[in-house]
Order: C-alpha cells, then structure tokens, then sequence
C-alpha cells in the first residue's frame, strides 16, 4: 500500500472551546450534570483521544502528539474498548485477516514501527467499526467530533421535553414550533460564531413562520 498522510494542521482552539459551551449550556438547561456531559472516560472512547488529553484539551490546554503516536495510541485504544464478543482483544493475525493486510504489516502498525497510511488507516476503521478519521483526525477535531455527538442527544432531550410540555398544555403555537422544530434550530443559532450567521437563521424562520398559520384555538 502506497500513500502517506499529512502531519496534524492547526486547529483552532476557538472551535473546540465553543463546541464545549453549547454542550455546557444545554447540560444545564436539562438539569444534565457536567460530569456526565464532559466524562473523560467516555469521551475518550468515543473520540480515541487519550483520558489525559482529554482532560488537557477540556481545560483549554492545546498540544497534539506526531501522527504516528496518535495513531498507535487510537489503535491501542480501539484493541482495548472494541472487544470481540467473548471480551478478548483481537490478535494482530485476526485484524490482519479483517483489515486485508499482512500479519507482519499489522504487528508492525500496532507497534508504532511503521507509518500508517490513509489506506491502512481505513481498512482498519471499518474492521473495528468506527467513523472515518477515528484513527487520523488531530486531537482537537476528534474531541469536538464526539461533542458534538453528545450535542445532538442534548438538544434531542430538549426537543422531547418541549414537545411533551407543548401537549401538556395544549397550545396550538407550541404545538406549531414544535412541529417545524423551530425552537431547536433557534437555539442552535444563537451558538453561531457571527451575527451574520445569525441573521441568515432569523431570516430564514421569519419566512418559515410567515408561511403557516397559527391554528385557531
């Protein structure tokens, strides 16, 4: 296999510290505790970020390991929450045979030995499973990845309470906004970075609830 990858860029600090706000601010809004949003352990699994640098990366320290030691430790980290369904570790020889390679290649991978390429990086996310750019995206990128997967729960939550409270009481508008998710999309624009951003959302509900008409009651 051919074809190398490029060494980690900069990623903005910025992105990841704005992702860990809207998660913050919707965990407190659901009565959600931050220890459960922001566990290290978790989010370690999810992302393949070490527990370590998670904790570094949510208390705003940068810093990002060479490509080669990031992908030996998400690998490492695959081997150890991946398991088999008997809760062993694969072999190397067992994810040599799913990710198409050679047993001398796969040792040598998993032992930091030799450079991954984006090939070898692909056959074996899809062996263990995981999202493209488990094993290549830099420190940074794949923490804000798995964030923002728990953002998605969070403003789920939210749009559940609304929607039952919204029946509880019987109000045709909120039954409205709930219908057309307005309020999770709302909320989802006063996160954006710019008031240009979110003049283009207010812009775009304005038209969406001048469209529809308020039931009668």
């Amino acid at each position: 296999m051919t074809g190398g990858f490029e060494g980690p860029g900069t990623m903005p600090m910025t992105t990841l510290t704005a992702v860990v706000a809207r998660v913050g601010a919707l965990a407190d809004r659901l009565g959600v505790p931050h220890t459960e949003v922001f566990d290290v352990g978790r989010l370690s699994a999810a992302s393949g970020v070490p527990e370590p640098v998670v904790g570094a990366l949510l208390g705003g320290q940068a810093g990002e390991p060479d490509v080669r030691t990031r992908f030996v430790q998400r690998l490492d980290l695959l081997r150890r929450t991946r398991l088999k369904p008997n809760g062993r570790k694969y072999t190397q020889q067992e994810i040599a045979d799913g990710a198409g390679m050679s047993r001398q290649q796969a040792g040598a991978l998993i032992n930091g030995d030799r450079r991954p390429t984006m090939e070898h990086c692909d056959a074996i996310q899809r062996f263990f499973r995981v999202h493209a750019g488990f094993l290549t995206a830099e420190d940074p990128e794949a923490l804000s990845g798995a964030l923002q997967r728990t953002e998605q729960e969070l403003l789920q939550q939210l749009a559940d309470r609304e929607r039952e409270a919204a029946a509880a009481a019987d109000d045709p508008l909120e039954r409205l906004l709930q219908d057309h998710g307005v309020r999770g999309i709302a909320w989802r624009a006063a996160q954006l970075p710019t008031d240009q951003h979110r003049d283009k959302v207010a812009e775009w509900l304005d038209m969406l609830l001048e469209s529809v008409q308020r039931p009668e009651s």
